[in-house]
């Protein structure tokens, strides 16, 4: 399983994030009578022996694999392995689903013997659907969205649909999908033990060329604010949870927004809870920002991705650099904590381009309006508008895909690797900034904020080593 990175980044230091749509999907199958193993050897530094042994103890019907473009190969080789381990012992089914299979499904048919790619975002109602079709003798009328085999061919449903009510799913067994093994090792907790929820699938902007998610998910939905604030309610009183970082790709607005914030304060869950989540700049009022930060929110992640107006339209981000400021000083102003997400390596940006967002992300960090940041380098996945602009325009410097894992820059660019890297280091250096240094003292309310600067720091010395250039 890959723990559902809209983003894959090899990281130094572990940061490990609770994937909600697999935990859904476990919880979906168990609760539907089947029998479900949650295996994580990301979380729990298994070696892939480790899972090879568990699998043969085990003898499972069907192993599911979440995928991602990098490492997309090394699931192939796993398939290949897990088949020849079952041949002769037990009947082996095995499924792939994620962004990269959803963008290129006949692909991995054609490069290892999986039985079924799920496209789409919605693998957790398409499971239970695969499911009960092996569980009936037939694999059949499966929805639209599955491409299997059947008598020696491969074969497809169509084209997937998200109309499936996402209230009607239940609540994530926090106990199955062992929820402590990403409780703690995750950057954005300021409070430990954390926690994940997600209200809507995934971003109601949904138009950002480089994000891999608009692909599994082209159109947005949300659950019911009342079943995510009972979700809530459920984490502080029976597993004593401090913060929840809320993984919708951008967390509602206007009056669902509203509706939640008002629930939260209402039911006194914001004087127990800090929640965190992933929002748009430009999106909210100063209000709502107050709104946000009254009913318990704390961190606010907003994709910054360039200081270059041109970028930003060609990304297709529909903001400025003078609405990223305002947005960004505004929030702050609240007395939300901005978290920026910075990227390097477009295809038309040259040295000074690279240095206006450097200037930018430093200037909010340095001022204060921005808390924290992450820098990285720009993939251009399959399945992106980015990636067919880079393919109409033959600016893929390769197309092996475990190159697609930030670790350098797959795009041809205007300027060496070298440059690229160095700049998502400057940036993470900006922490050790006096100006920024200052303000982070000054901000030091309680302990927990020492114990958070202090993870916090070998957070920033793991970014570093992660962008050293790559030999090759």
């Amino acid at each position: 399983m890959l723990g559902q990175n809209r983003q894959f980044q090899w990281f130094n230091n572990p940061c490990y994030i609770y994937p909600m749509v697999p935990a859904s999907a476990a919880t979906l199958l168990k609760s539907s009578g089947f029998e479900v193993i949650w295996e994580d050897c990301i979380a729990t530094e298994k070696k892939t022996v480790e899972f090879f042994a568990a699998v043969l103890k085990e003898k499972p019907d069907l192993v599911v694999i979440e995928t991602k473009t990098p490492v997309i190969k090394q699931h192939w080789q796993i398939i290949k392995e897990l088949k020849k381990l079952a041949e002769g012992k037990w009947l082996l089914k095995t499924v792939l689903v994620g962004d990269h299979v959803t963008a290129l499904p006949e692909e991995s048919m054609q490069n290892c013997p999986v039985d079924f790619v799920v496209t789409g975002g919605d693998y957790d109602f398409l499971l239970l659907d695969i499911c009960r079709s092996l569980a009936g003798g037939a694999t059949r009328n499966l929805e639209p969205g599955v491409w299997y085999r059947q008598d020696g061919q491969v074969k497809n449903t169509g084209a997937f649909k998200l109309n499936h009510d996402l209230n009607s799913l239940p609540a994530v067994d926090r106990e199955l999908t062992q929820w402590r093994l990403y409780s703690e090792k995750n950057g954005n907790y300021k409070k430990i033990p954390g926690t994940y929820t997600m209200a809507g699938r995934d971003c109601w902007y949904h138009r950002c060329a480089f994000c891999s998610w608009t692909t599994t998910y082209p159109t947005f939905r949300v659950r019911k604010p009342e079943l995510v604030v009972e979700e809530i309610g459920q984490l502080i009183e029976k597993y004593g949870v401090k913060e929840i970082m809320d993984d919708t790709g951008c967390f509602p607005a206007g009056d669902w927004l509203h509706r939640f914030c008002n629930l939260m304060i209402g039911q006194g869950h914001n004087k127990k809870i800090t929640m965190d989540c992933n929002m748009r700049f430009g999106a909210l009022s100063m209000e709502e920002y107050k709104l946000m930060k009254k009913a318990g929110f704390r961190l606010i992640l907003f994709g910054l991705e360039s200081g270059n107006d041109d970028t930003l339209k060609r990304i297709n981000k529909g903001v400025t650099v003078q609405q990223i400021i305002d947005s960004c000083r505004d929030a702050h102003r609240a007395g939300l904590f901005p978290h920026l997400t910075v990227m390097f390596g477009y295809p038309w940006e040259g040295g000074a381009e690279i240095n206006n967002t450097v200037k930018l992300a430093s200037f909010l960090m340095r001022k204060g309006y921005a808390y924290t940041l992450q820098s990285t380098i720009v993939i251009p996945y399959p399945g992106t508008p980015l990636f067919r602009y880079c393919q109409e325009n033959n600016l893929l410097a390769t197309t092996d895909w475990e190159r697609f894992d930030m670790r350098e820059a797959v795009m041809k660019t205007p300027v060496q690797s070298e440059v690229i890297h160095r700049a998502v280091r400057n940036l993470y250096k900006v922490a050790f900034n006096m100006e920024f240094l200052t303000r982070k003292i000054f901000a030091i309310r309680d302990f927990y904020d020492i114990k958070y600067f202090i993870r916090a720091g070998w957070a920033v010395a793991g970014h570093l080593m992660d962008f050293k250039t790559r030999k090759r």
